[in-house]
């Protein structure tokens, strides 16, 4: 876990790469400067501007911001690409942007390379978790784009084929699933069975491989499915 951060006296630093809306991005910097460990470094004019301000200021976090795809430097691939070719180390949370569907936009910046994301309705106690969250190297996602992906994905979903595959899973599996499929690291778990991390990530490998899944979203879509966990346990 991250004691300290790359700003100033050992902050937490965040860089809000958020364009086109000032008033945005003066709510966001109030409610991460109330926090007494972290703070905003620097406020990106542009995609273009990011790697230019991430190496005049470290970061810990990047806040950035969706955009549709067919916008000119589109924020979920451009410029995370940007921040992860700058600061590979720096985590980086999307924001949902007002055009386009949600669910949508939180697939698309997994795909990206996001490490969190917040949705429009995320209060700010979802923004101060979220930043909490991906520094100590844990993925966040906003309660309420996990009740949107359960209500699209999941609950509209055929039914499992009578011949499941997670009655082919052993007991370890399936105690990895479960935790790996609410968000826990390979070291959180490790340490739950007494394990090495290699181990876990050889059991996660083998699940997935298993599920013929590629990604925890899937993961999570089938646990809630199958009824291994329930949207009250995220």
């Amino acid at each position: 876990m991250r004691t300290s951060g790359a700003g100033p006296d050992g902050k937490i630093a965040v860089q809000l790469a958020i364009f086109d809306f000032p008033l945005l991005v003066s709510g966001f910097r109030s409610v991460i400067d109330a926090e007494p460990d972290m703070e905003v470094t620097a406020t990106p004019a542009g995609p273009d501007a990011i790697p230019d301000s991430l190496t005049r200021f470290p970061a810990d976090v990047v806040i950035a911001e969706c955009q549709p795809l067919s916008a000119p430097g589109s924020t979920t691939f451009e410029a995370i690409d940007k921040v992860r070719s700058t600061a590979p180390s720096a985590r980086i949370i999307a924001l949902e942007c007002r055009s386009g569907s949600g669910s949508e936009q939180f697939s698309m910046a997994l795909k990206a390379g996001a490490d969190g994301f917040l949705t429009r309705e995320a209060e700010p106690s979802d923004l101060v978790a979220a930043l909490r969250s991906v520094t100590r190297g844990q993925a966040y996602v906003s309660p309420s784009i996990v009740t949107r992906m359960v209500n699209t994905y999941v609950l509209r979903s055929p039914d499992l084929p009578a011949a499941d595959v997670y009655a082919g899973l052993s007991e370890r599996e399936k105690e990895v699933l479960l935790l790996a499929a609410v968000g826990h690291t390979n070291r959180e778990i490790a340490k739950v069975f007494h394990l090495s991390e290699q181990t876990v990530h050889n059991y996660r490998a083998n699940i997935m491989e298993k599920l013929g899944f590629h990604d925890r979203t899937e993961l999570l879509k089938f646990a809630i499915r199958r009824g291994i966990i329930s949207v009250a346990d995220l």
